[in-house]
């Protein structure tokens, strides 16, 4: 064993001399499933190569004793107790001496990577000269900080542009994308891709054969980071940013390209520099709001637990967009599928989509015929009889839905779940004449499936909690993240949506330009304007919803959405509907008219849009449609892409201050009436600044 490390015994770290005198380190942190860096972990790593470095092996191999992944990266809820503390800075600085420490050694140092190997674990694998990944589908390489309101800030933004040039670079860095194996090889981010069975020993013939880069990576590394071309591409950079987030809601995008634009000088210079920047960062509301919904996520993935969810063989009724494209995505996460529906063609047209799915989805050509294979047209509905769970998916009506259960439970499986992807209709409306109740419930997805994470798992009181536990698992396999939420009219995302849309509804019928209304909204943080959600979603759509919900919620509807609409104007599907509709290579793109350069936008016209939405936030918490506060922002951010920089609704309350907002809202309906009287909740302890940090729910 190398001198210094003999008889020593390792909390996190194993150590192991090969005959070839090269030194494996395995990362096994201890009492974790994942390999993630904790300050301890960090502390005992600087240990270990301090004595390395005093006695250096011929090499050393980098890799993780864990059989799921590499390294994820920092310990998130360590990070957001520093931030508490005020500490981040310290954490930070650790991380980088300890990498650097690294990157010192006098000897060849390889990273051996398996599986995910995600933010600081791809800074750590920067720090070594030479790595190489398994060939291994689950191995994914990225740097994903951006998405959590900073960068990478432990060397990576200064090493990563510096191995591939900054171009490339940036573009991993600013999407944090990541990379499969072989984008990473082609990148230049790894040296070699192998099997796994031979990770550890090509690395450690790596380690002791070494290899030159070729030339052309070389030069572009160099020449892309010197002084006069990192003016020139700043800037190129900062306006590819711009197309797609704003610098006021998503700062560090623009802070990790002015932080390289700006700064030079040797490894320390360059490693300071990012320190000071991701630091100012960490410390923003958008940092401390994405670290939140972050952990709102895992809570969500958290629900589908780890029972086996029972389902194997899903029959879905209903093959319009909706039932159609529920089909596909179960089908393509391995579930096998049957799709029934009154008319053979609706079920064509719902296979024709699916095909574009899989062809969009499954890379392997190869593969293909076994994912389609697995979804299976049914027009006399007989996969009923053999399945585990069946959605149904039809028109939005009532009674057409209790009819159709009439004839299906009594063919189902004695274990087989009845859901439904109602958007709107409370379930008690639906289950009165259903034989196995507590087998029936609310399965509610969002348009566009493959896109949208969220469904919503509809309870109603006579549904049982395993019910309720299998369609979470089933959720979580199907890589969507369930919320809970009580069957009333709208549930929970319609509920808060429709005040939002009708409020935008009633602006246009005022004579507001619909792009001035969109705008507006997107300047807040949402990710479409309102009327352009409308035609996405179909004016037939929210006809319906908004005959179910306007009466619960005691709301008129304007002139837009109060009638079905006509024929061929239902929105995007058909072309035409508030605005007209061109087909493009991206898919179709509402043609929005052009706006006045001298048309004033009116300076309530937000707090019209957005307080409806939060005022009905403040009812639905009170009324008990999710158990807690955090349960509803997921809801309403996974299932809107309400704007995540803020947190979620009853964050961006509490942000706001309640007594600000609440006063803003009463100016409202001073002004235009009583469609914004404040709902019941405004006094929930919930809606308090300090309300998360002490742990408080509805």
């Amino acid at each position: 064993m190398i001198a210094g490390l003999d008889g020593l015994r390792f909390s996190h770290w194993q150590v192991e001399l090969r005959p070839d005198d090269v030194l494996v380190l395995s990362f096994d942190r201890a009492g974790e499933s994942v390999n993630t860096f904790a300050q301890d972990v960090l502390l005992e790593l600087d240990g270990l190569l301090e004595r390395l470095a005093l006695d250096p092996p011929k090499g050393l191999v980098l890799r993780s004793a864990k059989d799921k992944g590499f390294i994820a990266g920092a310990d998130i809820r360590e990070f957001a107790e520093f931030d508490r503390k005020g500490t981040i800075g310290d954490s930070i600085r650790r991380g980088q001496q300890v990498f650097q420490r690294l990157a010192d050694l006098p000897c060849p140092t390889v990273a051996a990577i398996h599986g995910f190997c995600m933010g600081g674990g791809t800074e750590i694998s920067l720090a070594c000269g030479y790595r190489v990944a398994s060939s291994d589908p689950s191995t994914r390489i990225g740097l994903p900080e951006v998405k959590l309101g900073i960068y990478p800030g432990w060397g990576g933004s200064v090493r990563l542009p510096r191995l591939i040039g900054a171009p490339a670079a940036m573009d991993v860095m600013l999407t944090g994308r990541n990379l499969s194996a072989k984008s990473a090889l082609a990148m230049g981010v790894v040296d070699k891709v192998v099997a796994p069975a031979v990770l550890v020993d090509e690395a450690a013939r790596l380690a002791l054969d070494g290899r030159t880069r070729p030339f052309k990576q070389r030069f572009l590394a160099w020449a892309t980071n010197t002084w006069p071309v990192r003016q020139l591409l700043a800037p190129m950079l900062v306006k590819q940013v711009a197309r797609k987030a704003r610098k006021e809601h998503y700062p560090a995008p623009y802070a990790l390209i002015e932080t390289w634009r700006r700064s030079g000088g040797g490894i320390q210079a360059l490693l300071k520099a990012e320190q000071k920047s991701v630091v100012k960062l960490a410390g923003t509301p958008t940092a401390r709001n994405l670290t939140r919904v972050f952990f709102l996520m895992e809570r969500l993935k958290g629900l589908g637990g780890k029972d086996p969810h029972g389902i194997g063989h899903v029959h879905v009724v209903g093959a319009g967009v909706m039932g159609g494209d529920i089909a596909a995505w179960s089908a393509y996460k391995g579930f096998e599928v049957t799709l029934q529906d009154r008319e053979q063609r609706f079920i064509d047209g719902a296979l024709a989509r699916a095909q574009e799915l899989f062809a969009k989805k499954v890379k392997d050509e190869a593969k293909r015929p076994e994912v389609a294979a697995r979804l299976k047209s049914d027009l006399s509905g007989e996969g009923a009889a053999a399945a585990d769970l069946v959605i149904e998916a039809i028109i939005e009506r009532a009674d057409a839905k209790r009819e159709l259960y009439a004839g299906l439970e009594p063919r189902m499986k004695p274990d087989a779940l009845l859901t439904t992807n109602t958007s709107s209709i409370p379930l008690d409306e639906l289950r009165d004449h259903i034989a196995r109740p507590a087998q029936f419930a609310g399965l509610h997805y969002f348009n566009p499936v493959a896109l949208m994470p969220l469904v919503e798992i509809v309870r109603h009181d006579a549904m049982s909690a395993q019910t309720e536990q299998r369609l979470a698992a089933f959720c979580k396999a199907l890589d969507k993240l369930p919320v809970p939420v009580r069957g009333t009219p709208g549930f929970l995302v319609n509920r808060l949506l429709f005040p939002y849309m009708l409020e935008a509804a009633t602006a246009y019928a005022e004579g507001i330009p619909a792009p001035v209304i969109d705008k507006v909204a997107v300047k807040y943080g949402m990710p479409m304007g309102p009327i352009e959600l409308i035609d996405t979603v179909g004016l037939d759509v929210a006809y319906g919803v908004g005959q179910e919900l306007a009466p619960f919620l005691g709301l008129s509807i304007p002139p837009a959405l109060a009638n079905p609409p006509e024929q061929c104007k239902r929105g995007k599907k058909d072309g035409q509907g508030l605005y007209a509709w061109e087909t493009t290579e991206k898919g179709a793109k509402p043609k929005k008219p052009e706006v006045s350069k001298d048309y004033k936008v009116p300076e309530d016209l937000e707090d019209r849009l957005v307080l409806p939405l939060l005022n009905e936030a403040v009812a639905a918490l009170h009324d008990g449609v999710v158990a807690d506060a955090d349960l509803l922002d997921a809801g309403v951010i996974f299932g809107t892409g309400y704007a995540p920089f803020r947190g979620g609704p009853i964050q961006t309350i509490r942000e706001a201050g309640a007594d600000v907002l609440l006063a803003r809202l009463q100016a409202l309906q001073a002004r235009y009436g009583e469609r914004f009287a404040p709902r019941p909740g405004w006094d929930n302890p919930a809606l308090r600044k300090d309300a998360a940090a002490a742990g408080l729910s509805a």
